[in-house]
């Protein structure tokens, strides 16, 4: 028997010149959204952004006084989205407010989620503001109750664009989810101010969403001043002060003061510690801040860190 013969080795082809890696790759088209490009400039999320953090500062101040606890509120973020994306972001059960910014068109959505909504109910029928994460929707009762913040919140974001434009907020409804929420074509832009909130031991994040469309004409009147001014006029430099160092060490009284609360005197006769004493919201907003003996700033009442703090306001004329 015979050996066979070894097979042949397989031919190996040699190298090209131009290898995989060195071959050039075309060019990958990503899809590309037009109509949120460059919607707001630096300049105007800035001014936006101190703009909307004041907006805040009043509705934590005023809350905070209706519920008679702190009811810290911070900005998270502000974004332009479009309502598509806007409603997939909505989680549900959610308690989903619609309403109407006198006279700006379209539908504006206020969302509070559900486990927030229900600890703020909680603290408004007299309990610690505190309950158990649950999936189900608001009742008729503790949606009324729950409006009695929402027209807070409204009421000081119209109040923070009066100076731009005079707003009234006018509620048209609420749903526990956006699933099948149409208020606005699916491209539609919204701006979006989002807020990080918490009552207690619960936080959870409202978003207060607008058609940007609506409210562009206001925002570029907002910007519009501070941009023409900087474009046309060259900073000038401001003259320095001139202070008498021997007033260094002068300590000098600051005083917040408000009025308004008036007690008949049977009344002061029977009070106790421990009693709570109702003070009117809108005096939150009307606080005198006095250096010693003299008025020298208005504010509006307000917490930071967790403390007590005054927000000034206006400059009042000695």
């Amino acid at each position: 028997m015979s050996d066979a013969p070894n097979p042949e080795p397989a031919a190996i082809a040699p190298p090209t010149t131009e290898s995989a890696a060195e071959t050039p790759h075309a060019p990958v088209a990503q899809p590309h959204d037009f109509r949120q490009s460059s919607l707001l400039s630096p300049h105007q999320l800035r001014k936006l952004r101190a703009h909307e953090t004041q907006f805040l500062n009043a509705v934590e101040a005023r809350v905070g006084l209706f519920l008679r606890t702190e009811f810290p509120v911070k900005l998270a973020g502000i974004e332009i989205t479009s309502y598509q994306k806007l409603t997939e972001g909505w989680a549900g059960p959610t308690h989903l407010v619609l309403f109407k910014a006198e006279p700006l068109r379209g539908v504006a959505v206020l969302e509070i989620p559900l486990n927030l909504g229900l600890t703020i109910v909680d603290r408004l029928m007299g309990g610690p503001g505190r309950v158990e994460p649950m999936t189900r929707e608001v009742s008729e009762i503790e949606k009324a109750l729950l409006d009695q913040i929402v027209q807070i919140i409204l009421e000081e974001w119209c109040n923070n664009w009066a100076s731009v434009k005079t707003l009234k907020a006018s509620l048209l409804g609420c749903e526990s989810s956006g699933r099948y929420l149409q208020t606005a074509p699916g491209h539609t832009n919204m701006l979006t101010v989002a807020m990080d909130v918490r009552l207690g031991e619960c936080s959870g994040q409202m978003k207060l969403a607008i058609p940007y469309a609506a409210l562009e004409a206001s925002l570029r009147q907002l910007c519009g001043a501070e941009i023409s001014g900087a474009e046309t006029a060259a900073p000038v430099a401001p003259t320095p002060s001139k202070w008498n160092r021997s007033l260094d060490e002068v300590a000098l009284a600051v005083t917040a003061e408000w009025q308004g609360l008036e007690l008949s005197a049977r009344e002061i006769l029977h009070l106790k510690v421990g009693d709570v004493l109702q003070v009117h919201q809108h005096l939150a907003q009307q606080v005198c801040l006095r250096l010693g003996e003299q008025a020298k700033f208005k504010g509006r009442l307000g917490t930071v860190g967790g403390q007590w703090a005054v927000e000034l306001t206006q400059s009042l004329k000695s």
